[in-house]
């Protein structure tokens, strides 16, 4: 929105009859930023850590909710013990600034950060050693607060990488990936600031959004997306970045204590589409604590129970995740309520 138009807004609040009943500026970001190994999981105002309880509906939703599968019910991709002899979810793994960094051979190296990555002896990989799926590799460097990503990582003999793609993040920064690159996520996002992670749910909050997946998606992005990875272009299908939230009218209190904190951020900070995968898979960190019968019933919730949001007026930059003040957020509100 240009000055022009924050002029015109702020005139019209002023003249305004008293009776004119003024709506509720948008909910405050998180007052404080998710935090792994002491580092803040990127800034308290950015966009992965901004509610959208109070954002309109996305002039798509039902498209994108009927394309996605409106009795599809939600997956936790995440979960304790093994499954095909591997551990569920995306785990990652943390290290000194000390730590060796290895160079990488990139795929997609005109959309990669050249590094070196830091990988310890022991680094985690997606699915275990032998894996043959995504193999993401997620580290972060405690004490500088980077974080470093990488797409389909196998280890070499020489103590070199391969990658897919690969992305570096500084966790104290709301600076976006460049225009139209990929990052280790099909949406060119950092991937660990969608993790559900059971030190949260153990806490009895989520204060971010999360991840997740659908089957198809359109050759298009939103805000704060950077990449697509589709040929389709039928407006059924959701972009990447499309922010989903689980309905506010869904009652939550039957579930058990856990998957309670899960649905609650859901409704709060909502699901960001993140990569193409199955429909409605969200992402977490494995963990021994987790109860896997008690994520099963998040299952319970339908695709038909979300709705996606149009977060467009929090955007302040195209090229940041930072959302636009309080002062203009208010306004942008008053002038929804104006329509």
């Amino acid at each position: 929105m240009n000055r022009f138009g924050l002029l015109t807004i702020a005139t019209a609040l002023f003249l305004l009859p008293a009776t004119t009943p003024l709506p509720s500026p948008p909910a405050p970001p998180s007052a404080s930023p998710p935090r792994v190994a002491g580092c803040a999981v990127f800034p308290a105002d950015n966009i992965w850590n901004t509610p959208v309880d109070d954002l309109p509906v996305d002039a798509n939703s039902a498209a994108y909710i009927e394309t996605i599968g409106a009795e599809v019910g939600l997956h936790p991709d995440f979960g304790s013990g093994l499954w095909k002899d591997a551990p569920i979810g995306i785990p990652y793994t943390t290290v000194l600034s000390s730590q060796a960094g290895v160079t990488v051979t990139f795929l997609y190296a005109d959309e990669s950060d050249p590094g070196p990555y830091p990988m310890p002896p022991d680094v985690q990989i997606e699915g275990g050693p032998n894996s043959g799926g995504d193999r993401h590799v997620l580290v972060v460097d405690r004490e500088k607060c980077i974080l470093y990503e990488l797409y389909s990582a196998y280890p070499q003999p020489d103590g070199s990488w391969t990658a897919g793609s690969g992305a570096i993040f500084d966790l104290r920064s709301n600076a976006l990936r460049p225009e139209g690159w990929t990052s280790a996520d099909a949406a060119g996002l950092a991937i660990l600031p969608g993790l559900v992670r059971y030190d949260e749910v153990a806490a009895g909050a989520i204060p971010h959004a999360i991840r997740f997946t659908v089957p198809q998606t359109r050759r298009a992005v939103v805000w704060p997306a950077r990449h697509f990875a589709s040929s389709l272009t039928g407006g059924q299908y959701p972009p990447m970045g499309q922010r989903f939230r689980l309905k506010a009218d869904f009652d939550i209190s039957g579930f058990a204590p856990e998957t309670r904190v899960i649905l609650a951020a859901m409704q709060r900070y909502g699901i960001i589409l993140a990569d193409n995968g199955s429909a409605w898979y969200i992402s977490g960190v494995p963990d021994e604590r987790w109860d896997n019968d008690v994520l099963r019933a998040l299952g319970q919730v339908k695709g038909s129970n979300f709705e996606a949001v149009d977060v467009s007026s929090l955007m302040a930059d195209p090229d940041s995740g930072r959302v636009a003040g309080r002062f203009v957020l208010f306004l942008s509100a008053l002038w929804r309520g104006k329509q």
